[in-house]
């Protein structure tokens, strides 16, 4: 340790940074008396030295470590006042993770020691806590990254087709990836992955949380892990436990596979809170650094945390330092990491000033400047619990938002509900009630059916009500109605006549989905007919409730597969299903068209519009010049079979089926039919025609 000197460094840039002859670290904390920069040796075990840093200047505690070199092991102790009752909560017997800490050594493991109050006292956190915690805690590694080796090549938003995943979920039991890599990072780019996201269409991949997070203690105490990831730690490290020999190159190595070969990287992101949890959480990083800067406390009772997220705390991104911590991350995971966008958790939290949503807010400003982030993907979960917390549509350009009215929409038309048939063609047409406005286009909607977050697309029409007994809270967590339905039997059965209609009800909405306008999502496992045996809320199930099953051989996969491929290519191979502007009716510089048709062939009046028990529309939608091809989606929720009169279009002597829901691909394929004839549709069915100038 002779050959380190802590001399004064630079307050710039925050975070660690290499030279040739030693490492600068620069800490924020407006509040802190003085900060300790502890070294550690290689494995982060025992703390060998201590060095006061030196210098702060605007807020920014700094030292520049002569002699120190990549792979330097490190945490801070900060100290202060612990005055709870006033907001501070420093405690310098805590090892603190650096927020800029981009990698990591040795466990963390719960413990007493972790919280800066005792544990059990009657005063609870307003007692202090000496014992040291250092050797249950994370310590942070200094790196140098390199930027990540391919560029990205944006896909436009019309074009884009989201697959949702998660990174161990994907592979942890999938036979064609190697053991070593399965649930690991490098498993989601492997040769074989590859292959299925070309063979369903998709376009773009999004990854549930990847930055560090841990479980929550109460989860661990129940033999339970918090598996989604919404439990942040370290907003700029790949999560640990995705690395399979520990060393982040090798997310830089998936995006660079997966670029290679054509596909985008989104990762969802939680800058609306830490893991740190409420005023009687633990002490790991920003609570311990300046608690009173780092979060939103009540203005009246600064012991206490504002709590819009439903977490325990909410990430202070109003003060300047922490907004910039967090485009900070935003940045080197663009730069560096070279993910091309982000999903924001609960986004309606990040543009809150003190009076609320504000869609001028800074956050979201500083995105719309920035000339890195201004370039890539940004989504909006547009909502949290806080007041006037759903903001659905209200986010400007550039984002994109997730849209839970088009989600419940469509699985309320499919289940039978009456009167949906108004919002159901609304949410097809791309919901421009909700975001045609300051000039947005259909791709702000993001449209799903399911997400990490509920039923998965199976459970949809095999489940009636939420199982989630695994989750140890009674039954009690997760969405009580889920628009859902289980045809006559909950759950699993060998009833042929349930498993068909079942199968057709998710051919029905993956259709729907497929043929709106907007951004598609689609569920990882939903092609394969995944199941989470009901389990509607399975954040903290590590398991085959969660995990994909590769090996799943039964009539949804097998159905399935080749049934999305189908509508991807179809979507791919007509630009209009994917129009880039909002398609309105006798718009003369649209170049795309659109009639609703009533079931008599003729197109919807208003009277059909508002008859309560209607379930059945038709629509054509077709390029404006003369002679392109025309496509005929046709839609059927009710319960009895019904006739529907093919509109008559002048030249259009006949039709070929290009999806049939009630048939198998085979039995669809080369399929025709006069122009002038009736379909009899079967009770919940699709029928999708077209008709092109080289049709035979």
């Amino acid at each position: 340790m002779e050959m380190y000197k802590m001399e004064p460094g630079s307050a710039y840039p925050i975070g660690t940074t290499v030279d040739g002859s030693g490492v600068n670290f620069s800490l924020f904390s407006a509040n802190a008396e003085k900060v300790e920069l502890c070294i550690f040796d290689d494995l982060g075990q025992q703390e060998l030295m201590r060095f006061t840093l030196p210098l702060c200047e605007h807020n920014l505690w700094h030292g520049y470590l002569k002699g120190a070199k990549v792979g330097l092991v490190y945490g801070y102790r900060v100290y202060g006042p612990y005055r709870p009752e006033f907001g501070h909560r420093f405690n310098h017997h805590k090892l603190l993770l650096d927020p800029y800490a981009k990698a990591l050594t040795g466990r963390f493991s719960w413990s007493d020691r972790h919280f800066a109050y005792i544990v059990g006292d009657p005063k609870k956190d307003l007692s202090f806590d000496e014992r040291d915690n250092a050797d249950v805690m994370f310590k942070a590694v200094v790196v140098d990254p390199s930027a990540s080796g391919i560029p990205r090549k944006p896909i436009a938003w019309q074009n884009t087709v989201i697959y949702e995943g998660h990174v161990k979920g994907l592979t942890a039991i999938n036979d064609k990836i190697p053991s070593e890599l399965r649930g690991s990072f490098l498993g989601i780019s492997h040769p074989a992955m590859i292959a299925h996201y070309r063979a369903i269409g998709i376009t773009t991949i999004e990854l549930l949380p990847v930055q560090q997070f841990i479980s929550e203690q109460f989860l661990t105490d129940k033999n339970l892990s918090n598996y989604w990831g919404y439990n942040s730690l370290g907003f700029f490290v790949p999560h640990k436990d995705y690395l399979n020999q520990h060393q982040i190159i090798e997310f830089q190595q998936m995006v660079d596979q997966l670029h290679q070969a054509g596909f985008e990287v989104i990762i969802d992101v939680v800058y609306n809170h830490t893991c740190e949890g409420n005023w009687l959480g633990p002490t790991l990083s920003f609570r311990g650094i300046d608690n009173k800067s780092y979060y939103r406390l009540n203005p009246t009772e600064p012991r206490y945390y504002i709590n819009d997220t439903g977490c325990g705390n909410t990430l202070n991104i109003s003060h300047p330092r922490v907004l910039q911590m967090v485009m900070d991350s935003l940045r080197y995971w663009v730069n560096i990491m070279g993910v091309d966008g982000f999903r924001f958790d609960l986004a309606t939290i990040l543009a809150r000033e003190v009076t609320g949503f504000d869609p001028s807010n800074g956050f979201l400003d500083a995105i719309l400047q920035d000339p890195v982030l201004a370039t890539v993907k940004v989504i909006a979960e547009p909502w949290d619990i806080g007041p006037g917390g759903y903001q659905l549509g209200a986010f400007q350009r550039p984002w994109s938002e997730w849209n839970d009215q088009y989600r419940d929409a469509i699985k309320r038309y499919w289940r039978g509900d009456k009167g949906m048939l108004p919002e159901f063609a609304r949410r097809i047409h791309g919901s421009s009630d909700i975001f045609e406005h300051s000039g947005r286009q259909p791709y702000a909607s993001i449209n799903f059916l399911c997400s990490h977050d509920g039923n998965t697309l199976r459970d949809l029409v095999s489940y009636q009500k939420r199982h989630n007994e695994a989750n140890g809270e009674n039954n009690r967590d997760g969405h009580s109605e889920n628009f859902s339905n289980n045809y006559g039997v909950e759950g699993e059965t060998t009833d042929t006549t349930i498993l068909a209609i079942r199968l057709r009800q998710i051919k029905n909405m993956l259709t729907t989905l497929m043929f709106s306008q907007g951004v598609p999502m689609l569920l990882a496992g939903d092609e394969l007919g995944r199941t989470q045996q009901g389990n509607n809320n399975s954040y903290c199930q590590d398991n085959e409730i969660n995990w994909l099953n590769w090996q799943d051989n039964s009539a949804f996969s097998e159905e399935l597969i080749p049934f999305v491929a189908s509508l991807s290519q179809l979507r791919s191979r007509f630009p209009m299903l994917a129009y880039r502007r909002f398609i309105h009716k006798d718009e003369k510089d649209s170049q795309v068209g659109i009639t609703w048709l009533h079931h008599s062939g003729l197109p919807m009046l208003k009277d059909h519009w508002h008859a309560h028990h209607e379930a059945t529309l038709g629509y054509m939608i077709h390029e404006k010049p003369e002679n392109s091809p025309v496509l005929l989606c046709l839609y059927h929720a009710g319960k009895e079979p019904i006739e529907f009169q093919l509109p008559e279009i002048e030249n259009v002597t006949h039709w070929q089926v290009v999806i049939d829901t009630n048939a198998s691909a085979i039995q669809t394929e080369k399929r025709h039919l006069a122009a002038e004839r009736k379909l009899t549709m079967v009770p919940f069915s699709t029928i999708v025609l077209l008709h092109e100038l080289n049709d035979c």
